[in-house]
């Protein structure tokens, strides 16, 4: 039976690339494609495949959310990040979301088809290159070197942070998450209160900072 992937990555062509070589192993089918985080989630619920491959820097919900959303609530359900971002603050919060493997854009093919059946036989895939590095900080360092403490957000007022650092208003925001104006205007107080940030400037920083966008178009 072949293992029904979805591809996660607002990068068209990378998507249609991957799919092509994917596609050439035999034990291997892409089921659908998605161009943002929200969407990967959707189509997770509706067609549970066996494994999602997640972008980090995606736009409306990035991958750290949508591999959050997608471990709690569909059980079986494996990611492996695929990211052009090495540092370990993004591998950690990765990890911690539910992700079970994570590579660099930069890697060989064939790694990614190695990783791939590595997740999907119930183990942890982690590039060579940062893996050493990672494990130790993750499991020693990082929960006392996160500042700004990003955990004390709820997963909806990480999302309306997400969307206040990628130019939305309120208006705009309560539009995508199907709530009202004034329940942005509170999320966003809580988030400002929370994280002792005290204008959408300097929210967009942070959240540049610890991976939830970035500063790519």
């Amino acid at each position: 039976m072949s293992m029904r992937i979805l591809l996660a990555d607002d990068h068209q062509i990378l998507r249609e690339g991957l799919r092509t070589l994917l596609e050439k192993q035999p034990d291997i089918k892409v089921v659908a494609e998605a161009e943002d985080g929200r969407t990967a989630v959707q189509l997770a619920r509706k067609l549970s495949p066996d494994l999602v491959i997640m972008d980090i820097a995606m736009p409306d919900l990035g991958g750290i959310g949508a591999t959050r959303q997608i471990t709690a609530e569909i059980p079986g359900v494996k990611v492996v990040a695929l990211s052009m971002h090495a540092d370990r603050r993004f591998v950690a919060r990765m990890l911690k979301a539910g992700a079970s493997g994570y590579l660099l854009k930069d890697c060989a093919f064939e790694e990614l088809v190695h990783a791939v059946r590595t997740v999907a036989s119930g183990r942890t895939y982690l590039s060579p290159g940062i893996a050493d590095v990672v494990i130790e900080d993750y499991l020693r360092h990082l929960p006392e070197t996160d500042p700004l403490a990003l955990s004390s957000l709820t997963p909806r007022e990480i999302e309306v942070l997400q969307l206040l650092a990628e130019g939305k208003n309120k208006k705009q925001i309560a539009s995508r998450l199907h709530v009202s104006v004034k329940t942005v205007g509170t999320h966003r107080q809580h988030i400002m209160n929370k994280l002792g940030i005290h204008s959408v400037a300097e929210l967009t920083k942070y959240a540049i900072r610890v991976g939830l966008t970035s500063l790519e178009p």
